[in-house]
Parts: structure tokens; sequence; C-alpha cells
């Protein structure tokens, strides 16, 4: 799987939080230069969506996590998951745009 542009739950996601509790935006891959393996500087470049998140409140600075990473699955209480997961649900993506025009006004 690549990851595409779009909404994400990260694994901590809490629905009883909330449908931003831990919802990013993936923006695009960005590529480490300095790494001789091309596939292997493969950055996935997201934002977050909540305002409790760190570099939200640090300027509303992207984030940054090597492909594999963002793509492998994590364990938690005994049980596998994605380390991050595309919404597809449009009643929710829906509601995600408009945070993003909230959050990230230009």
């Amino acid at each position: 799987m690549e990851p595409q542009p779009g909404f994400y739950y990260h694994y901590k996601h809490d629905s009883t939080k909330g449908v931003f509790d831990y919802a990013y935006e993936v923006l695009n891959i960005g590529h480490h230069t300095e790494i001789e393996d091309w596939k292997a500087g493969e950055m996935v470049v997201y934002r977050p969506l909540y305002e409790s998140a760190q570099v939200y409140q640090s300027g509303k600075h992207w984030d940054v996590r090597p492909r594999a990473m963002f793509l492998e699955s994590v364990i938690k209480n005994d049980k596998t998951f994605p380390r991050f997961q595309k919404i597809t649900d449009s009643k929710i993506i829906s509601k995600l745009e408009n945070q993003v025009k909230k959050l990230y006004k230009n």
C-alpha cells in the first residue's frame, strides 16, 4: 500500500473523543535527499487535525514520518493494528475537510 493524500486515523484514535481525535491529513510523499537509497528516504508528509497536537501548537507545522514506519503495524493490548488507517466514510471526510479549512487558513 502506498500512502495516498487523504485522511487517516492514528491507531491511538478514540472515537468516543470525537472525529478529530488523532485524525491527520496526508499531504504527500517527500524524500530525504541525503539518503542514497531513494526508497528508504521516503517520508510521509501529514498534518494533525486536532489542536492539541504539539506540531500544530508549534506553529501549525507539518509532521513527517518515514514511509515504512507510517505503513507498519503496531501491537496494543495484544492486538495488531495498522499505525495509520485511511478514512473512507464520506460523512467523516466532510467534517475533516471543514476542520482543515478552520485550522489551516491560508
